[in-house]
């Protein structure tokens, strides 16, 4: 069974100045990505879906696929990521590729295990007809949020649930922003990953999206730890 890779990673991004090729613990972003794709052995192909130079050369130094360039009309704020993994799919099968599965990695994504690579692949071989990504419990319990008026005012979002022991309320969970898996046929023709797709739950601290610095500070501290500990080498 034939499976490829597509990381997307374009240029310009707004939050973090070139988050994606930007040092992390002294390698660029997107190497843990590419790194965690090779260690998995399930890739045929592992390909960086780009449209900026730089990124390219990074990722072709850390041994990834280039056969395409992304199109500026799928390198906006506005593109969402099953439009570019479609997008890679196609120019995959006019190269002549013969492929079942695809896993869209993203490219800010230190904390990646491998083994859930292995685990969510799994799954997805007997679900073909659903997506498979990491979640993680959120903290905080979401039928418990809070909102806050322009004045200060704090109000219950679901005041039906204000009473309610915390232990009798639904447990949340939220996407870990790292990968989804999915038969290229499903990503073709999905209209959304999330309200057709199955969990694999993995723990809190590895699931930090990396949107602003004190997200990148976290990160940096938590990959750290790890390593120390002898469990970042394990992955």
């Amino acid at each position: 069974m034939s499976n490829i890779c597509i990381i997307p990673a374009r240029g310009n991004s707004k939050r973090i100045k070139n988050k994606n090729i930007r040092l992390f613990n002294n390698k660029p972003m997107i190497s843990f990505a590419i790194e965690a794709a090779f260690k998995s052995n399930l890739f045929d192909h592992i390909i960086v879906s780009t449209d900026n130079n730089e990124i390219a050369k990074i990722a072709e130094e850390f041994n990834a696929e280039l056969p395409f360039i992304r199109p500026d009309y799928l390198s906006d704020d506005h593109t969402n990521t099953q439009a570019v993994i479609k997008h890679g799919i196609y120019q995959c099968e006019n190269l002549g590729w013969d492929f079942n599965f695809v896993c869209c990695i993203y490219p800010c994504v230190p904390l990646i295990n491998s083994s859930d690579l292995k685990t969510s692949f799994d799954i997805a071989t007997i679900s073909k007809n659903s997506f498979i990504f990491p979640i993680a419990e959120i903290s905080s319990n979401p039928q418990r949020s809070l909102g806050i008026k322009q004045n200060g005012e704090i109000f219950s979002l679901f005041p039906d649930y204000e009473k309610m022991r915390t232990q009798d309320l639904k447990k949340g969970f939220f996407d870990a922003g790292q990968f989804y898996w999915g038969h290229k046929e499903l990503w073709k023709n999905s209209k959304s990953i999330h309200n057709n797709a199955k969990g694999l739950i993995i723990p809190k601290w590895r699931a930090i999206d990396i949107d602003s610095e004190d997200d990148w500070i976290m990160a940096e501290l938590m990959y750290n730890i790890q390593d120390k500990r002898g469990e970042i080498g394990k992955f």
